[in-house]
């Protein structure tokens, strides 16, 4: 008998369950999943790093956690952590963000903002240039980064990409390290950030980094609030070198109802609904995890502890 701990909000269980009893099942593995188990009895943790599992230490026959997010900075640092972490990728959450990245790409592409019929009858044509005419660039190359500038290739754009190390994505000019990352932000007119928050990676979009972009991009945020200095972003807007930002993510959530980004004209802001995990595919993304711990083969998605993803 393999026993499995859901450790996550009492919705997610609700959520998750007959999804994770009836892959379990298919999979042909005899597991007992509870949200409740005596800790030196569990083999595998289902987790959220939200549950109110935080010390590891009592779970002495602990195979691996299989997070349900696809962040984990909160737990990678845990020195309680010693078995093996997995990260969630899942097909779902990509393709929910591909299609959110690509709709307000293409929204800042066209410019569909400023081409809102008025009420004034104030007529103002506006003609974009062709995705083919317009550089798009993708911070972070990961399972979402290149799956997002893949389809926007496809869609015609000039697409690079950037990543700490040097990635291989067809149809898109890949990049890397400090040298890639200024060559990077030099020519994108619209900026996607899919990074990782990681001390690397925090406060990345600075003023310096801000400055190297050119004169009206625009940026796009579903990846993690930390990424960027606020206050560095509001200045470039406020001055017109950075044109317009769309944000899903933030430092603070909910975004506290006095933040300047709310009141300003030039910023989008969306409720931190770029992509969700969906319960059917990820539970599958976690079957596969524990028939593959019970098979003696390598887990998915394994995290980099050092590099903090």
């Amino acid at each position: 008998m393999i026993n499995v701990l859901f450790a996550a909000k009492a919705d997610r269980w609700a959520a998750y369950e007959p999804h994770l009893k009836s892959g379990l099942a298919a999979a042909g593995l005899t597991a007992d999943l509870r949200t409740e188990f005596p800790p030196e009895e569990v083999d595998y943790i289902i987790y959220a790093p939200n549950s109110a599992v935080q010390d590891f230490t009592p779970y002495t026959r602990l195979k691996a956690v299989l997070n349900l997010w696809a962040g984990v900075e909160s737990v990678v640092g845990n020195p309680t952590l010693k078995a093996p972490l997995a990260r969630m990728v899942d097909p779902g959450m990509t393709q929910g963000m591909i299609e959110w990245v690509v709709g307000h790409v293409m929204r800042h592409h066209l410019g569909m903002d400023r081409n809102i019929l008025r009420q004034d009858g104030t007529w103002e044509p506006h003609i974009p240039p062709l995705a083919q005419n317009r550089r798009v660039t993708v911070l972070g190359l990961g399972e979402l980064g290149s799956a997002c500038a893949t389809k926007l290739s496809q869609l015609g754009f000039d697409v690079a990409g950037w990543s700490r190390r040097p990635k291989d994505v067809k149809g898109v000019t890949c990049l890397a390290g400090e040298d890639g990352l200024t060559a990077a932000l030099s020519r994108a007119d619209i900026l996607v950030l899919l990074l990782p928050k990681t001390p690397a990676t925090e406060n990345l979009l600075d003023a310096k980094r801000l400055a190297q972009m050119p004169a009206g991009a625009m940026i796009v945020n579903p990846g993690r609030g930390q990424l960027i200095d606020d206050e560095a972003l509001l200045a470039t807007l406020n001055s017109g070198h950075i044109a317009q930002a769309t944000l899903d993510v933030f430092r603070i959530e909910p975004l506290p109802a006095d933040h300047p980004y709310w009141a300003h004209p030039n910023v989008t802001v969306t409720p931190h609904i770029a992509s969700e995990t969906r319960t059917e595919t990820a539970s599958q993304v976690v079957v596969e995890n524990i028939r593959r711990g019970e098979a003696g083969e390598p887990f998915l998605h394994l995290v980099d502890r050092a590099a903090g993803y």
